[in-house]
Parts: structure tokens; sequence; C-alpha cells
């Protein structure tokens, strides 16, 4: 029976990411190192034995942001429609894995950091001291200037409702053969991911930080139960081998 899949992908390593300097709406390309390690990524990670199966996608969901769609372009997906920003597509129609549309949505960008853009969270620390204010916490106080919990929790949960209405009910349970693709990606930041992943699993961000993802890494958000209702994290998901699936149609020939 078919249980859906959500990966949430973090850009790859830029030089704010590197010395911890809040990157909200400001555009920096990857690093040399980072768009390596993407790369790397998704030659391990992509393909039809592999942890993302591209012929089982059923939408790509990326940020605005030109280092998640950087790091899109070098995973490699092979979609068949140009990505959004590009005048052509990149590769030859040989290359081709994948229906999967790509859709650019600001549900998705970063929390926007306001006042505290490009700054490290010890100089945040410095700078409310000065200003008489107490300890700062994201996920209880925001940003001034910016986003606050509420505000991110809103558009988050609007995208959760899109893919579990719209990408994952239509194939959960179903039998392989009758289930559409239904897996989906998000391409993002590491702020906004964690929350997404805070409130896929019903938790506010009150309650976080709880889940880390690193530059370039990738996570695995599922079901509990094959039930829509039981979301769930997917600790150490398997690579997707269709053994029965493929044993089935050696029986038919």
């Amino acid at each position: 029976m078919t249980t859906p899949r959500l990966f949430v992908i973090r850009h790859g390593e830029t030089e704010w990411s590197l010395n911890g300097r809040h990157t909200g709406t400001t555009e920096l390309p990857l690093t040399e190192n980072g768009e390596k390690r993407i790369r790397a990524t998704g030659r391990a990670l992509v393909g039809d034995d592999r942890l993302i199966v591209p012929r089982k996608l059923a939408h790509i969901f990326v940020s605005p942001r030109r280092r998640a769609q950087r790091t899109l372009e070098l995973l490699s997906l092979g979609c068949r429609d140009r990505m959004p920003w590009e005048e052509q597509r990149s590769h030859p129609d040989a290359d081709i894995r994948t229906e999967a549309n790509v859709e650019v949505t600001e549900d998705i960008r970063e929390w926007d950091y306001g006042d505290y853009e490009g700054i490290t969270s010890p100089e945040i620390k410095v700078l409310r001291k000065k200003q008489g204010l107490p300890e700062w916490d994201i996920w209880r106080d925001g940003c001034p200037g910016g986003e606050s919990p509420d505000q991110v929790t809103e558009r988050l949960d609007r995208l959760i409702d899109i893919i579990r209405t719209k990408y994952h009910a239509p194939c959960i349970g179903k039998k392989p053969t009758d289930a559409p693709a239904g897996d989906v990606i998000l391409v993002a930041h590491g702020h906004i991911l964690r929350a997404f992943t805070m409130r896929w699993a019903n938790k506010t961000l009150q309650d976080g930080p709880t889940f880390l993802l690193e530059a370039g890494g990738v996570g695995t958000l599922s079901y509990e139960h094959k039930r829509i209702e039981e979301p769930a994290i997917l600790l150490g998901g398997g690579f997707i081998v269709d053994v029965v699936e493929n044993a089935k149609m050696d029986e038919k020939n």
C-alpha cells in the first residue's frame, strides 16, 4: 500500500550559512563547496533505487531565493518542463526522469528576519542587551521588523494543507499499481524548514527548536499507519526498490 513522502531539502552552503549570519531576503550564491555537495547529494539520493525516486514525484515547491533554486538545479531530477526561472530546459530529452512540475512559492521562503537580517545570534544577543531587551528566541519572539511565529505558521499551514489535499490524499493507502505519483519535494531554508517540520508534526513553533537540518541536508516526512490524519517524521527512511511490483511484472511477461 502506498504511503507518500515529503522531502524537505535545505539549500547548499553559502558564505553566510558558514558564519551563522541570518539570511532571509538577501540573495547569496552557493559556495563552490556547497555546489559540490549538492551534486553529490543528487548522485547519492536521486534515482529509481534511491531515496528520492523521480518518477514517483508529483510536485516540487521551491523558495523564491536563488540559492534554493540553484540547489534544485544541481540535484538533477530531470524535470520534463523547464524551471520557472529558465528560458529553456537545461537538459536533453534523454535525461527526463519526472513529470513533476516545479512551483516557486512565497509560502516556503525563509523566515523574514527584519532587523536581524545579516547578523549572527551572538551579535543579536549583544544588541538586545544594549537595548534592555530580554534574551531572544525566534520561535517565541519572531523578529522585529520581520515575521512573527504566528505569521510564519499561517503560511506554512496553508502549504501543508495543499500538499495533503492535492498530492497525498489521492494516493495514500492505495495499491502501487493504482496510486498516482504522490511524493513532493520542498527546497528552501534552515529556519523555515524546521518550522515546517514542527507544523507537519502538529507542534507549535513555541515548542521548538526541536529539529535541525544542515545546509544541503535532506529530511523525510510521511504518515503513520498509512493515514493522512497521522503525519509523522520518517527517521532513517529506506531507499525505494519495487521488488514486489517488479516481480509481478516479470510473472506477467
